[in-house]
């Protein structure tokens, strides 16, 4: 039988790594996963409190709204004012929705369609890639960098373009590279997109990752960023409630709105004990995203430190839950698939290959920070012993 829109899908590279993980352990091997980026850290006692609580009381078990409940939208609009200073009308300026995938995955389908063009990132969270793809568009891939020429590559690749992409996709800090862009980049981009009548997504997934003293900025922030961007918040990481799925769309009411009225097509929203946990949480735990970040910047200095001592060199990432890897050079010539099944067949670590996150990432390999400091420090010790090659 033919199926629409997942034949032309490539193989998920990550379905090899987990396999050979999967048959290690069940081998009885201490596997440390490293790959997949699903925070371990436990959801906010508040949160789960308040989940226990609202579940009891059978008038939330009823269907609730696509656009979440009042008192969500608002308490997003409060966190923003809080962290970025930005205001946000809560009725027209955001929507909920249930995880920022499902939130991106259909915004694509409101804001293209067959003949249309997004420009992308590359690598990227494969997400980013495939739901414009998935809209029947073209993603035109744009190298990633971390040098000053990401912006006069997203100039080139619009100008060179036919037909002229109508979107460009970013996400600051960048899954899987790391990169991160200040206000003045975005600024950048507001402008450009502002005389080109473009519409800006920036999935801010890593918007309180920030280390060293670095905040990560929000779009929303650049003058003029409503005429023509949008940005996705989620509590996955700041707030570590990965499995809650509790996301918002936020920014240009135009394009909320448009999101809210496909969602009204498509669903009731998520289960309402779940959104008055999320809006509680985000009112009286304001303290938790800065907890987080506190523990993820103690792993990567484990994870980054533990690398550089056995002569493995990888940047020390300013954001994100990740650690972005050049294979070394001497294992160069395995290519990142290979490379990252040997981890886990001789050294029992788990990682994710570049080439899952598209052709750009292929030479790397993605750390997630998702054990803690003494697990972290085994899989440097067991990388120690297995990468001979590095002398």
């Amino acid at each position: 039988m033919e199926f629409r829109r997942i034949t032309g899908l490539p193989p998920y590279v990550f379905t090899i790594i987990d396999g050979l993980k999967i048959e290690a352990r069940r081998a009885g091997v201490d596997v440390i996963d490293l790959g997949f980026g699903n925070p371990d850290i436990p959801s906010p006692e508040l949160a789960v409190d308040k989940l226990c609580e609202a579940a009891r009381n059978t008038r939330n078990h009823r269907y609730s709204a696509s656009r979440g409940i009042p008192k969500l939208r608002q308490a997003l609009a409060d966190l923003y004012m809080r962290r970025f200073g930005v205001p946000l009308d809560p009725e027209r300026e955001v929507i909920t929705t249930i995880g920022a995938k499902e939130g991106f995955s259909h915004l694509m389908w409101v804001l293209l369609g067959p003949g249309d063009a997004a420009l992308v990132p590359s690598p990227s969270y494969p997400i980013h890639i495939f739901a414009p793809l998935f809209t029947g568009a073209q993603a035109r891939e744009i190298p990633m960098s971390t040098d000053g020429n990401f912006i006069e590559r997203v100039r080139e690749a619009y100008e060179y373009s036919w037909p002229k992409p109508r979107v460009i996709v970013l996400s600051f800090p960048h899954n899987p590279t790391t990169a991160t862009v200040d206000l003045d980049f975005f600024q950048e981009v507001v402008d450009f997109a502002r005389e080109r009548e473009v519409i800006v997504v920036h999935d801010n997934a890593y918007a309180e990752l920030g280390y060293d003293g670095f905040e990560p900025p929000s779009i929303l922030q650049a003058e003029g960023a409503k005429e023509c961007a949008v940005e996705l918040y989620s509590m996955t990481k700041s707030f570590s409630m990965a499995g809650w799925r509790v996301a918002f769309l936020a920014g240009n009411a135009d394009v909320v709105q448009a999101l809210a009225k496909l969602k009204s097509y498509l669903d009731y929203g998520s289960f309402q004990p779940i959104q008055i946990a999320a809006t509680v949480t985000m009112n009286e735990a304001s303290e938790v995203p800065h907890e987080v970040q506190a523990i993820y910047q103690s792993r990567r200095d484990v994870l980054i430190d533990g690398l550089h001592r056995i002569g493995w060199d990888v940047p020390r990432p300013r954001g994100t839950m990740f650690a972005w890897a050049p294979i070394p050079e001497a294992y160069a010539d395995l290519g990142s698939v290979e490379f990252a099944s040997m981890l886990v067949r001789e050294a029992q670590v788990a990682v994710s290959p570049g080439l899952g996150f598209g052709p750009g990432g292929e030479g790397y390999v993605r750390f997630a920070l998702i054990e803690n400091e003494q697990r972290t420090q085994q899989a440097v010790r067991n990388l120690k012993r297995s990468l001979t090659k590095l002398g």
